[in-house]
């Protein structure tokens, strides 16, 4: 029995780094080939004992998912554009899912109001790995990525919540009053529980100067947050991000640096592992989701899913271009929206790509609710059709309405950076010459601007290699053989018996701290 669960666990890693490997060399966002390797891997046999219960999903996935994105959140950056990000994320989240709600309702009237309404919950939170993802990539306007991470986090918040009350309407008759009071209730007990796990999580943090008790601790912060407040029926997701961003804002004070590095790579790995299994276990799934849409007509279902991906896509495109320039006229001090631009308000309204989230929501509908598998497959077309439509279209657009970053501003900036390094080392050189800074001194400052030179001119060797200009690479071709001549040395000592094996995993760990700082770009 457990040799077939670990050669089900095996065969959904190979489908995640072969679907990795697949999307890197066509282009294309990953969804797309691991839903459907996962699809042909559910043809084999044995495929079946991969069905992931619910609540596996919403009490394990979720938490570490929404905490992670929460932790990540630029705190100062959120409070300065919270007039906006609120907009987005609590009125445009609100609207999606009640309109789809009634747009499904009306297209299939055998499905319930509040099925309808936990369709809409899923599909309403947006995904903001691959829309930032592109808009750094391309060079947009920093506030702009700024509110869509702001917006993301926010709106899981707000979609999670109705979501729970869908799922409590399908329990028992909830009145219009009875669900607003509700609300009140589970999102304010929530924040509170939330701000109440963070202080003592940091404080236990602060006594903690072990690296691998401090990933330990970060990996059951989620759960401490998430299932006690669904215990007590608060908002799990929203205690969960409360207790993210608590401690996001404090992540410089609790961790020492190595703790920071290790951490950052096990969370981005565990991330990578969460959002890619779970596509896959959507393709798995699809097979019986489709049997389980097999009573209505393919001319019904595409209508159907038509309608949902009509109502979220234009939605979203009429609200950030009537209704969100509105909102300067909301009371408080907030910034102006003059400044963000009609061309911005395109990209925000085109970049409502749904993801892992929406995935996680779907899969999580409990097996009695009826139409579960209608649910299911009009969230994973809306999931599917906005990554590969809007995904790749987005950075395209950018382009056209002048918002990405050219290759020659890029190649302007490091430029300029160049220079300014150069004159702050010709500076450090005659002061030092002059005894007027201690050589030791002289030496940390040098050393320091040096490393930061190096890397500036690793992004003008990138940009010159693309033009084909010879000699460009060779410091990068220097830096390689001088890093392999080292780890080359290494071995030989090691083979030697000169040094331990601790000694050289240490050496070749600092070689890998330098090229990852290398490749990281200026600071």
């Amino acid at each position: 029995m457990i040799e077939d669960y670990l050669i089900v666990a095996v065969v959904i890693a190979v489908i995640m780094l072969v679907g990795r490997g697949l999307a890197r060399h066509f282009g294309i966002p990953q969804a797309i080939p691991l839903v459907l390797l996962g699809v042909g891997a559910s043809l084999l046999p044995g495929m079946s004992k991969a069905a992931v219960a619910p609540d596996v999903i919403l009490n394990i996935y979720l938490p570490l998912l929404v905490y992670r994105a929460a932790f990540l959140t630029a705190p100062r950056e959120t409070k300065e554009d919270a007039v906006p990000i609120s907009v987005m994320a609590f009125g445009l989240t609100c609207v999606t899912a009640l309109a789809v709600m009634v747009a499904v309702h009306l297209a299939v009237p055998q499905v319930g109001w509040p099925v309808a309404l936990a369709l809409g919950a899923a599909v309403s939170p947006t995904d903001p790995v691959a829309a930032t993802s592109i808009m750094k990539r391309v060079g947009a306007p920093r506030r702009l990525v700024t509110i869509l991470e702001g917006e993301s986090l926010v709106n899981d918040a707000v979609a999670l919540t109705l979501f729970g009350l869908a799922l409590t309407a399908l329990a028992e008759p909830v009145t219009l009053a009875g669900g607003a009071l509700m609300m009140i209730r589970v999102v304010a007990g929530a924040v509170l529980y939330g701000l109440v796990v963070g202080w003592l999580v940091a404080r236990l943090r602060l006594w903690i100067k072990d690296g691998g008790a401090q990933i330990v601790v970060s990996l059951i912060t989620p759960f401490l947050a998430y299932l006690p407040a669904e215990h007590f029926g608060l908002s799990g997701v929203l205690a969960t991000i409360t207790t993210g961003f608590y401690l996001g804002m404090r992540a410089q004070g609790l961790l020492q640096p190595a703790s920071r590095l290790t951490g950052n790579a096990f969370w981005d790995v565990l991330v990578f592992l969460l959002e890619s299994s779970l596509f896959v276990l959507l393709g798995l799934e699809i097979p019986q989701v489709i049997a389980g849409v097999s009573d209505y007509s393919a001319a019904s279902l595409a209508g159907t899913a038509l309608i949902v991906l009509a109502v979220i896509v234009l939605l979203r495109v009429m609200w950030t271009m009537v209704v969100f320039p509105l909102a300067k006229w909301l009371p408080g001090r907030h910034l102006s929206f003059d400044r963000v631009a009609r061309a911005e308000r395109l990209v925000m309204g085109w970049a409502g790509m749904r993801g892992a989230i929406t995935l996680a929501v779907a899969l999580s509908i409990p097996l009695t609710v009826p139409n579960r598998p209608l649910m299911i497959f009009l969230a994973a077309v809306v999931v599917l059709v906005t990554l590969l439509g809007q995904a790749t279209t987005l950075a395209p657009l950018l382009r056209r309405l002048g918002l990405g970053e050219s290759k020659k501003s890029v190649i302007e900036e490091a430029t300029a950076r160049e220079a300014t390094m150069e004159a702050a080392l010709a500076r450090l050189d005659r002061l030092s010459s002059d005894g007027r800074v201690d050589d030791h001194m002289a030496d940390v400052f040098r050393q320091l601007f040096e490393l930061r030179l190096d890397r500036v001119r690793a992004i003008l060797d990138d940009d010159g290699d693309d033009d084909g200009e010879p000699g460009q690479s060779e410091t990068r071709w220097l830096r390689k053989q001088l890093a392999h001549a080292q780890r080359e040395k290494l071995d030989e000592l090691y083979s030697k018996g000169t040094i331990s094996a601790g000694t050289q995993r240490h050496l070749i760990h600092e070689l890998d701290l330098e090229d990852r700082g290398r490749a990281s770009g200026p600071h």
